[in-house]
């Protein structure tokens, strides 16, 4: 989970897109201005219950069903070093059978919505990360993984958003270095919570499916080039 960013990101911040395993970086994405009409059938998290465990003992992931560990394919790349000095990380795309792409809208700053994401605890392979990340944020289990970005894509932290992780990780990064992975939802609407499973604090107030302008548009200045490049790797499944 990532905690804390707090208001202070409204027009902040150069992102780099890194491929650890390219010659040249990838072509620099376009940013967009916050100009959508108000979302539609936006639902809301219930109150947080604080006396929850922390996370889930390690024995209960094993329980988690068999198609959110399958993949059509495999890739060498989700084992590759991320660049140094960045905070390895996964983001998820989460889409519906109509092809929209869940976010939802941070409690500490409401005005931004993003894509589930989330730090890869040690020794757990990006996929594995990708899954339980999910869960955690979203309660979601029913959910397929279809696809994955090749190689991390980064960006970097303002340096006030930067200063207040430090305190908080108590770590120096520069920004996060993300796999990006495809899910398709398989199950209701109704199995969406966004006091997640109960092991973290949640960090999201509302959820709406939206389209691919939408959730570019709606994400914090510094993360709206990778959202773009992770929507046009994408783009065969969104179609």
């Amino acid at each position: 989970m990532d905690h804390g960013w707090a208001p202070m990101v409204a027009k902040m911040g150069a992102t780099t897109i890194a491929s650890t395993g390219a010659d040249e970086a990838m072509a620099s994405c376009r940013s967009f201005r916050f100009n959508s009409p108000p979302l539609q059938g936006i639902s809301t998290a219930a109150p947080f219950f604080p006396n929850c465990p922390r996370r889930l003992p390690k024995s209960l992931v094993s329980s988690l069903p068999a198609s959110l560990l399958s993949s059509p394919s495999s890739s060498s790349s989700s084992v590759d070093s991320p660049p140094e000095g960045y905070r390895r990380s996964v983001g998820i795309c989460l889409i519906s059978p109509s092809k929209q792409i869940f976010a939802a809208s941070r409690l500490d700053i409401p005005d931004a919505w993003q894509m589930p994401q989330g730090g890869i605890d040690e020794s757990e392979n990006p996929r594995s990360a990708a899954i339980r990340e999910l869960r955690e944020e979203t309660g979601i289990t029913s959910a397929e993984i279809v696809d994955e970005v090749p190689y991390w894509l980064t960006y970097d932290f303002p340096p006030a958003v930067g200063e207040k992780l430090k305190q908080q990780w108590g770590s120096d990064w520069k920004g996060q270095a993300q796999k990006w992975f495809l899910l398709k939802f398989t199950g209701k609407d109704e199995e969406i919570n966004l006091l997640g499973d109960g092991t973290e604090k949640p960090e999201f107030g509302q959820w709406s499916w939206m389209s691919r302008q939408e959730i570019v548009d709606h994400a914090v200045d510094f993360k709206k080039p990778v959202y773009s490049e992770v929507l046009k790797v994408f783009s065969s499944h969104l179609d």
